[in-house]
């Protein structure tokens, strides 16, 4: 088994048990992270990202499956979490295809690949549905992953 499948076993079965300091370890300081909820992270924004998410968590499971090396830099993997919505109580299945890259035993970059349509469709309810195509539906989504994010380093002190 190579170096990066077991950092990518490692980071997941910590987010398993949303042990977001063991995901976290798994980070080199200057990660960059992307996602279409959050756009592009780097360094505390992602760790922080990964704290609220996991503290915030309700009715939450997650598996992980296809972890493919593509070199010794480049791995990909396919996850799927669920969980309850807080905004709107709603359950989500976000299914998700992971990107990362790797250098001296950490993870340098990663980027999760999902439908934000989708997931607005299902967290959301039927204003996500009729709207989440929608450019300004996406940015409002952002710009309030954004917020929510700034305000939980602002309360931790970062």
């Amino acid at each position: 088994m190579s170096n990066n499948r077991q950092i990518i076993e490692k980071f997941y079965s910590a987010f398993q048990k949303k042990d977001y300091q063991t995901m976290n370890d798994c980070y080199s300081d200057d990660i960059v992270f992307s996602d279409p909820a959050f756009g592009v992270l780097k360094g505390e924004e992602v760790k922080s990202m990964w704290e609220m998410l996991c503290k915030n968590a309700r009715d939450f499971s997650l598996v992980f499956s296809d972890i493919e090396s593509l070199d010794e830099e480049y791995a990909t993997c396919k996850w799927i979490a669920t969980y309850t919505f807080s905004k709107t109580g709603r359950k989500v299945v976000n299914k998700i295809k992971a990107y990362m890259k790797f250098y001296d035993g950490k993870i340098v970059e990663h980027s999760d690949a999902f439908r934000l349509s989708t997931w607005m469709g299902q967290a959301l309810g039927w204003k996500g549905k009729l709207l989440g195509w929608s450019g300004f539906m996406k940015k409002a989504v952002q710009k309030n992953a954004r917020k929510n994010l700034e305000k939980f380093m602002t309360k931790k002190g970062q």
